[in-house]
């Protein structure tokens, strides 16, 4: 058995979390309850399948591309490297081009919307996305599969559905809205399952990561 745990970096699902702006909120109610004489507790919940922490498919950007249903496991269980980006703005060629990418790799980038953006009480806008440029980047190295810590890899103002287009076109697979304050970088492994929804755009997952 491993020396190291288990770290899970996935958002908890809850009343009034905030998501992307438009999108139906989050709402879970007790629909029978023990406090009330019923025989058991049950909850009623209800959210979006990009809620909290998600796996995109193709799906989600593309007519009639792969779905949750033709997730491939090895692109969210197996060896992960976590790298923490310093600009605050987006992730851009500049930094990815020091990392040297690798055909294959399981990539989870650590941004400044770890210790910030999760802190606040509305949806930040202003967070620390993969530009477009860099998106290519990703895919002419190979990699299968990126993770970042805020609900999209896109950016809110800018390169929103380019980024996506670019890396669900090749792909790539993707999992949003790690939260990774407690993540120092290096590698890990990684264990991402999402929820299975026949045929689904999109899917909340529960991720795991583990020094290796």
């Amino acid at each position: 058995m491993s020396k190291n745990p288990w770290i899970d970096v996935s958002i908890p699902l809850h009343n009034g979390m905030h998501g992307w702006p438009g999108g139906p909120p989050t709402s879970i109610t007790m629909h029978l309850g023990t406090a009330k004489g019923d025989v058991c507790n049950v909850s009623a919940i209800n959210f979006n399948s990009h809620t909290g922490t998600h796996m995109d498919a193709p799906l989600h950007f593309l007519h009639g591309a792969k779905t949750m249903d033709d997730l491939p496991w090895d692109a969210v269980i197996g060896p992960a490297r976590v790298v923490e980006i310093k600009d605050r703005v987006a992730i851009k060629p500049a930094e990815l081009k020091k990392l040297k990418l690798r055909k294959g790799e399981r990539i989870i980038f650590k941004t400044r919307n770890s210790s910030v953006s999760w802190k606040k009480a509305e949806f930040d806008k202003d967070f620390v996305y993969i530009s477009k440029e860099a998106a290519q980047v990703i895919v002419d190295a190979g990699v299968q599969t990126v993770g970042v810590d805020y609900l999209s890899v896109g950016g809110f103002y800018k390169d929103g559905i380019e980024t996506h287009h670019i890396l669900l076109g090749a792909e790539v697979w993707i999992i949003e809205g790690l939260d990774l304050a407690k993540i120092r970088p290096g590698n890990y492994d990684l264990n991402c399952l999402p929820i299975k929804f026949q045929n689904g755009d999109g899917a909340p997952s529960r991720c795991l990561l583990r020094k290796r």
